[in-house]
């Protein structure tokens, strides 16, 4: 393989930090917007959870504009930076699931789970490739907030579903 090709490779698998930090603000809206749009169709014993992961989804929107936004993080955000391993799956995440109009608890949190797996990992390979700075920072807070998030929802679901009691 030539050196030629070589880049041609490394370039089609990279793409600037604005497109990223978009991709994830979209991802954080709809997550936002489908646990906000659960609320009210979940169980009691879970509703207090859906409501938690909403205002989370929506710190998450607006961390993430404030720093798209910010004038001396401009430079940064034009940088090109490797695509994660795992941005298909993050991308295909902004399409949500249809879980009825009362979706039984084990459901929803099967569902949540896996979308904060899938965003955990993301924000991890975000992390590690983003240009050292706030950038790298808002990636790592990230991933430490979805796999906080994953760890609550894990124990919860082992309540609910494997000792069949309440929360």
């Amino acid at each position: 393989m030539t050196q030629a090709v070589r880049r041609i490779d490394v370039l089609r698998n990279t793409t600037s930090v604005a497109e990223i930090l978009q991709v994830a603000t979209s991802f954080e809206a709809n997550a936002r917007d489908f646990y906000t749009d659960l609320i009210p169709k979940v169980s009691k014993q879970i509703r207090y959870l859906v409501e938690e992961l909403a205002t989370e989804e929506q710190g998450h929107f607006d961390l993430l504009n404030t720093l798209s936004a910010r004038e001396d993080l401009a430079e940064q955000v034009k940088l090109l930076i490797q695509q994660p391993a795992s941005d298909s799956k993050f991308s295909d995440s902004l399409h949500v699931p249809s879980l009825g109009e009362h979706p039984d608890d084990q459901a929803v949190l099967q569902y949540a789970m896996g979308r904060e797996h899938i965003a955990m990992t993301h924000y991890t390979e975000l992390a590690k490739t983003a240009p050292e700075g706030p950038i790298q920072e808002l990636f790592q807070f990230l991933a430490s907030e979805e796999t906080t998030h994953k760890l609550e929802l894990e124990k919860l679901y082992y309540q609910i579903v494997h000792r069949g009691g309440g929360v």
